[in-house]
């Protein structure tokens, strides 16, 4: 009882209750989410994008991923209690009651959906809301806890923003939208995986099977290794046969794929180098925040004109040689 008495009065003002709903919702885990969603809308707007349909589309894959990432804290709340790194957020320290949790994520993910369905499409509301249910079902209550191939699997719920994204614009997921999708479910293991060895010996402590727990961090290392080789043809499929993507877009995957693999190969030879680890995950963020903004930039209208002049001098050079 004098537990919930001192934590409760970290609520006296509603800047305190505001900050814990907030911190509900993971934020650094949103925004991610919402740079790949921006990402589907610019290059399926062909660089043109509503701003108005760009922020409410934003705005809503917000919600619905906080709802997703609110329940998580709810179901996982036990576990967080236990870890030292979990234990103080809202629910495990007590400064916000699961049933207020719950109508909170509800609160969201009906918001979320209301808005895209206005002002987008019902099948960009449908799709944001297929990432709650998966990532709810799927990834927290049925794979987190009982299998190896819990990021594996789970990670296609992190891949559904850029499908709503391209959804908001076009009204229909072409293979572009699923290049995207493919994307992000590669990149995830290596990024989630590297975090996993950081923090082993915590999910360890509450029996969460992740792969460097059950296997080690040398069969850890090596899956990011793998994961991250097959992400970079996987990048390029916009390039080729997709044409969806040019040569700007192509050299800034091919360099920021040679950093990323590089950084798994020497985490591969020293599995268990923590420093090492911590880097891939660190670079896995740049990564995938730089990679969505070189699809943006290359498909701005002015660099297809750049490009298209470059393309004829280099023709034209190239046919005044004897």
């Amino acid at each position: 009882m004098q537990e919930t008495l001192s934590t409760t009065r970290h609520h006296d003002n509603l800047t305190q209750i505001i900050q814990s709903y907030y911190q509900l919702t993971k934020p650094r885990i949103i925004l991610l989410l919402l740079i790949t969603t921006a990402g589907g809308m610019w290059i399926a707007a062909e660089g043109q994008v509503d701003p108005v349909l760009l922020l409410i589309t934003l705005v809503s894959g917000a919600f619905a991923s906080g709802a997703a990432n609110t329940v998580n804290c709810l179901y996982d709340r036990d576990i967080d209690y236990i870890m030292e790194r979990t234990r103080h957020r809202p629910l495990p320290s007590g400064r916000v009651q699961p049933l207020h949790a719950l109508i909170f994520a509800i609160a969201l993910a009906v918001t979320s959906f209301t808005l895209l369905t206005v002002f987008a499409n019902l099948l960009a509301a449908c799709l944001a809301m297929s990432g709650i249910v998966f990532y709810v079902l799927i990834y927290t209550h049925w794979l987190k806890r009982h299998s190896t191939w819990n990021i594996v699997i789970g990670g296609a719920a992190g891949a559904i923003p850029p499908l709503v994204g391209w959804a908001a614009v076009t009204g229909d997921l072409s293979w572009g939208a699923w290049v995207l999708f493919a994307i992000i479910f590669f990149w995830t293991p290596p990024h989630f995986w590297a975090l996993a060895v950081l923090i082993r010996d915590d999910y360890a402590k509450v029996g969460v099977p992740m792969l460097p727990v059950i296997e080690g961090n040398e069969v850890t290392a090596r899956q990011i290794f793998y994961y991250t080789l097959a992400l970079i043809p996987v990048t390029l499929l916009l390039v080729y046969p997709l044409h969806v993507m040019g040569a700007v877009y192509a050299a800034i995957a091919l360099l920021l794929g040679g950093i990323f693999v590089q950084k798994a190969w020497q985490l591969m030879q020293a599995p268990s180098d923590l420093q090492v680890a911590r880097s891939v995950f660190k670079y896995s963020i740049f990564y995938l925040m730089l990679l969505c903004a070189g699809m943006g930039l290359d498909s701005l209208p002015v660099t297809h004109q750049l490009t298209a002049i470059l393309g004829e001098n280099l023709q034209s050079w190239v046919s005044a040689l004897p």
